[in-house]
């Protein structure tokens, strides 16, 4: 039997706003309370661990999340802090003398450039004369290639392919040559991404595959590590991004991978591209590049035989879509598929859209009707989002003055979901948080309590997990929880927003950290009992 007695700090808990200890017995929440008692149920079988005023909060979910992708850019050439094309080859020069093979580099934001100028294929050459270089921009959309690697795959200038920027389908046959699966490598980022998510207090990630992000045999990997390996890292949901036609082809595909893991088909099953790339499918034509509308790689009939296959099968579906006119081919797919299949079929799907970044009351009003998620990354607009960044530059002012409704999907009664979109952006979960409190627009902002929901409870429910404790802390749930280093609790709310819940302490609203200055910083990770990450310093 193993007894753990946490005491002297603060659990965030629905059953005691109010409690200081915490008791877990064999990976289970056995007790819940305050210091005085905590003192009188301590015996010689526990372990008593002082927490010394730290907070214990659930571990989070990830809700969308690219390992192999995380892996690669940890250990990879960070080019997010480069602000032009002299920089970025400045840091391919560095590359070149230090590294062999392929030079592997992410992060790059042209927005954030003076001129907004790139490097030309020309400058990558001379850069590595005849080294492969590829460099992909921040939202892994679009890269910057190198004329050696262009020509290994067979790619000739024309529409995807501008002056070593490559983006759209000739992207994806890019990455696909460049992320060939390699088994020493691809574990070595599986795991390095695997604890970095453990080390920011996540307890759960949800792994969004595709052929042309990581590959099958980078999911059956990863699907096949041994108990010991799953128990000391983060539990891993999994979507496998491709389309079916048929409710039988759905059941054949779902049933290949032979693991429960893979709870759906889709995550990134693209409809669209992104923003930063141009590759987003929207409305009207992008503000900074007239005639340009984004990229659509799937057809109302294609998404509509997908959603149908999946609802007739019982198995959830989703996609990748950002634009306005994407979502709009992806409810019009939607419908389609209720009218044929019938809408309840459709409605218990629990079905999700990934991003879904450009919605109008229309359009949430027909994902409630479809009984739709929102799978959404507040990072985007802290990194993106406010007057004269990459949104209003893309989309002009009135457009981005709208993006990311969080609040809007929320009051709507559309469920929403957190994750990072890594390695698109950082895994910061309190970052993301703090994000919701500070979208750009006043009215998408929701309260830090219902944006953790949103990144803990809420990920599970999206999941379908059937245990009705996931992403709690209250007797009988599983000991999943992060241990934080957090100085001030409050309950915290938009400023421009009234909350549904008193903001009083006396109300026994649960507190979370203060997220002004310093963000909380990870003591320890513990999923079922099992310590993932361990910063505490206490035995």
């Amino acid at each position: 039997m193993s007894l753990e007695m946490y005491r002297n700090g603060s659990i965030y808990s629905p059953a005691d706003p109010f409690a200081t200890a915490m008791l877990v017995e064999d990976g289970t929440v056995a007790w819940i309370g305050t210091e005085a008692a905590a003192g009188a149920l301590l015996d010689a079988r526990m372990t008593e661990i002082d927490l010394q005023g730290a907070l214990i909060t659930p571990a989070f979910v990830d809700s969308h999340v690219h390992l192999a992708s995380l892996g690669a850019r940890l250990k990879g050439l960070g080019l997010g802090a480069a602000r032009s094309a002299t920089e970025v080859l400045a840091a391919v020069d560095v590359a070149a003398a230090n590294t062999s093979g392929t030079i592997l580099g992410a992060g790059w934001d042209e927005s954030t450039f003076a001129s907004g100028t790139l490097p030309t294929s020309d400058q990558l050459h001379r850069a590595a004369p005849d080294r492969e270089i590829y460099l992909a921009r921040v939202d892994v959309h679009s890269a910057l290639i190198s004329p050696a690697l262009a020509h290994r795959v067979g790619l000739v200038q024309g529409p995807e392919y501008v002056d070593g920027l490559v983006r759209g389908t000739a992207h994806e046959r890019v990455r696909s040559a460049v992320f060939a699966y390699d088994p020493t490598a691809n574990t070595e980022n599986r795991n390095l991404a695997l604890q970095h998510l453990a080390a920011t207090g996540h307890g759960t990630v949800v792994e969004m595959a595709a052929e042309h992000i990581s590959g099958r045999a980078d999911l059956e990997a990863l699907l096949a590590r041994t108990d010991a390996e799953k128990a000391s890292s983060p539990e891993v949901y999994a979507y496998w991004g491709q389309a079916v036609g048929t409710e039988e082809e759905a059941r054949s595909l779902l049933a290949s991978f032979n693991s429960t893991s893979v709870v759906g088909l889709g995550g990134d099953l693209n409809i669209d591209g992104s923003i930063g790339s141009r590759t987003a499918l929207l409305r009207a034509d992008y503000s900074d590049a007239a005639g340009e509308r984004g990229t659509s790689y799937l057809d109302v009939d294609s998404i509509s035989a997908h959603v149908a296959a999946c609802s007739l099968a019982g198995i959830q579906a989703s996609f990748h879509v950002i634009g306005d006119a994407g979502l709009d081919l992806a409810l019009e797919g939607f419908g389609r598929a209720a009218e044929s299949v019938g809408i309840a079929k459709v409605q218990a799907g629990r079905h999700r859209l990934e991003h879904v970044e450009m919605a109008d009351d229309a359009a949430r009003a027909q994902m409630l009707a479809f009984a739709l998620t929102a799978s959404m990354q507040p990072g985007f607009d802290a990194a993106w989002g406010g007057p004269g960044r990459l949104y209003e530059q893309r989309l002009g002012g009135s457009r981005a003055a709208s993006m990311n409704g969080m609040g809007q999907f929320l009051a709507a009664g559309v469920p929403v979901v957190v994750g990072s979109d890594a390695p698109v952006t950082s895994v910061s979960p309190w970052a993301s948080v703090k994000a919701c409190l500070e979208l750009s627009d006043p009215q998408a902002r929701i309260s830090a309590r219902a944006a953790f929901m949103a990144h803990t409870r809420s990920g599970f429910r999206a999941l379908g997990t059937p245990n009705p404790f996931a992403g709690q802390l209250v007797n009988g749930a599983d000991a999943t929880f992060a241990i934080w280093d957090a100085a001030e609790l409050s309950v915290q709310t938009p400023d421009l927003r009234v909350s549904s819940w008193s903001t009083d302490a006396r109300a026994g609203t649960p507190m979370l950290p203060v997220l002004e200055d310093e963000l909380p910083n990870c003591l320890r990770t513990v999923r079922a009992g099992h310590v993932l990450f361990d910063a505490l310093g206490v035995s």
